[in-house]
């Protein structure tokens, strides 16, 4: 229970983004980073926490606020070590997984691992009615990670790390799990997507599946983000994953020291598209994953160019 030193008084806050689409106003950073951190410490009441999101979700937020929100997300838990070698590490968030095409993220993160890239992947375990990364990872022996130790074993025997939330930033698994009372997703969703949890620089993966968030992300990275914590990859999600579609590729934008460039152009449909696996369940979906590895099923361009790209970038940086 929160007693009088430990509660934060929202009200001012709620106040000024709770006027509706048109008349609210956005905080500063400070202000942002201030009750975000309130928020992940529990020091607000379950009434002030509702309003609070669900008057972000109306209103939307802005880039001081995003980059506020990030300040307070990535303090409230304990950074990774940088791991040895001379590749920068990737970060790949995954809080989608799959309805239809099969999750062909932890075939990226396998690719990339095996090149002695150390590969963090991050997000949430099971999601009702989807496939999610976690799942195919441990249809093929890949343990999930429960601590920074697990990780840096990962790391050493090349492959892929999975940390769910839970483990990385329980602070942060808390407020993404409000979704569940409320019904609506909240701004957590936005801030595990974007977050660098090493304490070095590292290449982080993002994508975005509405166009506002497009835009709030591309002014994000190009002006409040700091140059810094590394480099960023920037595509709209393949059901919400970072993974290239095997399909028809996305355009990926490259944000280095704040300036962005054009890697890869969007993509006709690709001709000759080898046979995806024949369902999206995790065991059917593992099986094909391993065939693509063993080269007894073709990578899919889309996603060799997505490996590619990211392997020259992060060599450039080491």
């Amino acid at each position: 229970m929160m007693t009088s030193s430990d509660t934060f008084h929202a009200a001012p806050f709620i106040r000024e983004i709770g006027r509706g689409k048109k008349g609210a106003r956005d905080m500063s950073r400070d202000d942002a980073r201030q009750i975000f951190s309130a928020m992940l410490d529990g020091r607000l009441s379950d009434l002030e926490m509702g309003g609070f999101l669900i008057g972000m979700r109306i209103k939307g937020e802005s880039v001081g606020e995003i980059a506020g929100f990030l300040d307070a997300a990535e303090a409230s838990f304990d950074q990774l070590a940088a791991p040895d070698g001379p590749f920068m590490p990737v970060v790949i968030p995954s809080y989608n997984g799959s309805r239809q095409l099969p999750n062909l993220t932890p075939l990226l993160a396998l690719l990339l691992a095996r090149e002695g890239v150390p590969v963090l992947v991050h997000g949430v375990t099971v999601d009702p009615g989807r496939v999610t990364t976690a799942e195919i990872m441990q249809q093929m022996g890949l343990a999930l990670c429960a601590d920074a130790s697990q990780v840096a074993s990962a790391f050493a025997r090349h492959e892929p790390a999975f940390m769910p939330i839970a483990a990385l930033a329980p602070k942060l698994d808390r407020l993404l799990q409000i979704r569940r009372v409320l019904g609506l997703r909240n701004s957590t969703h936005t801030l595990v997507k974007i977050m660098q949890p090493f304490s070095m620089a590292a290449l982080r993966l993002v994508s975005y599946t509405h166009p506002e968030y497009l835009t709030m992300l591309n002014d994000y990275f190009s002006t409040a983000a700091s140059a810094a914590r590394g480099d960023v990859f920037l595509m709209r999600g393949t059901e919400g994953e970072t993974v290239a579609n095997a399909k028809r590729a996305q355009a990926v934008e490259w944000f280095h020291n704040n300036v962005r460039t054009t890697l890869i152009e969007r993509q006709q449909p690709v001709d000759d598209m080898p046979p995806l696996p024949a369902a999206s369940d995790a065991a059917t979906t593992a099986a094909w994953i391993r065939d693509a590895l063993d080269g007894k099923q073709p990578v899919p361009v889309p996603i060799a160019e997505q490996v590619t790209q990211i392997l020259r970038v992060v060599r450039l940086a080491a």
